[in-house]
């Protein structure tokens, strides 16, 4: 059964009216399908389709961005990834069901997946949290990434969240902590890391998975630091004032990309992602691989500085902060050099060791 949503009534009609068209049983018993007539209505929701999804305000585009028959994490891991091994646990709590993680193959190239998972029914939905993660899955996630960066893994996450779980427990688990953390790790990574906006990005739940080289959105998903309900109870004190809310945050994907806080859209199919999943998933899968070809000549201190240097860069040209210093665009780094000697001794610290073996059993063979 199809779930629609309150701007899309006349379109529920027109498919109501195609199923009904479709059925050679009718109330005066089997007639024949009429298939012009389908045709010509398949058309007018089309071209209805165009004109809702062409002219979505902030709002709508929310309420699509949380549709319940959108593609979720696991539906895109499944899809676009082979060999996938699930992994679970963070070895100090337990597991969280509402992050799924492990390695799998895509380009044939080993990626580390992450996946926050909403469910797809209300059993699952449940089990899942609704795709609000606890400590623990942001401690499993941490585990997993240092894993990957250890054996030179990019890392791929899928973030859809209303944000991180706000209850007793997990405050008492260091919520806090954990997603600060997951925040630090994704920062020092010395892999790629992509993140896609597969639906809500909803504040630290969702930016402790997204602090990446590169951060993509689908054209109907959402990305804020509050829910639209939330900020218009804050400032208005009434979450009616939604729709103002949601156009003041500028959480769409078209805002957040003039504003650089994002670095690429997916355009979705016609209606949205929910009604044609197999095509959205391969555009998903096509961003992947371009952005991680993109990045196979950086060495590490150049995957770590593109990534630095993507954050501190955020709102510079935007008026939010000034800096003569940083005027023509670059940015350096105080620990660069430091950061550089370091991998230069780490790389070369046998043949270092070696020298000063010969040079001291020299120096002890001229002296004797």
């Amino acid at each position: 059964m199809k779930n629609y949503l309150d701007f899309e009534k006349e379109i529920k009609a027109l498919e109501q009216e195609v199923d009904s068209l479709k059925s050679p049983f009718g109330a005066e018993g089997i007639s024949e399908v009429d298939t012009d007539k389908i045709k010509n209505t398949q058309h007018e929701i089309n071209q209805k389709l165009e004109e809702i999804y062409s002219n979505l305000n902030s709002w709508q585009k929310t309420q699509v961005a949380r549709h319940e028959d959108r593609p979720k994490a696991n539906y895109y891991i499944k899809k676009i990834f082979s060999q996938f091994t699930l992994l679970s646990g963070d070895r100090y709590f337990g597991d969280d069901k509402s992050v799924i993680a492990g390695f799998g193959l895509i380009d044939n190239k080993s990626v580390l997946v992450i996946g926050q998972e909403k469910g797809e029914d209300l059993n699952s939905r449940i089990e899942r949290n609704f795709g609000m993660m606890r400590p623990e899955g942001y401690r499993k996630c941490i585990r997993l990434m240092k894993l990957a960066d250890r054996f030179q893994i990019p890392v791929i996450s899928f973030i859809d969240t209303p944000g991180a779980y706000p209850g007793l427990g997990a405050e008492q688990r260091g919520q806090a902590s954990a997603i600060a953390n997951s925040i630090e790790c994704c920062m020092s990574l010395t892999v790629p890391n992509i993140s896609i906006i597969i639906g809500e990005g909803g504040s630290g739940g969702a930016i402790a998975l997204a602090s990446s080289n590169k951060v993509i959105m689908l054209e109907n998903s959402i990305y804020s630091v509050i829910s639209p309900e939330g900020c218009a109870s804050i400032l208005w004190r009434d979450p009616s004032k939604s729709l103002q809310a949601a156009e003041a945050m500028k959480l769409t994907a078209k805002d957040l990309l003039k504003l650089n806080i994002i670095d690429e859209v997916i355009p979705e199919p016609l209606g949205g992602a929910h009604r044609d999943p197999e095509t959205i998933a391969a555009d998903i899968k096509h961003s992947i691989i371009k952005n991680l070809n993109n990045f196979k000549n950086y060495s590490k201190d150049e995957v770590y500085d593109h990534r630095k240097s993507k954050f501190l860069q955020i709102g510079r040209d935007q008026g939010f902060s000034k800096s003569s210093s940083l005027s023509d665009g670059s940015l350096s780094y105080k620990d660069s050099y430091s950061r550089k000697l370091k991998t230069h001794i780490d790389k070369y610290k046998y043949i270092y060791v070696g020298v000063s073996i010969v040079s001291i059993v020299g120096l002890i063979t001229l002296l004797s």
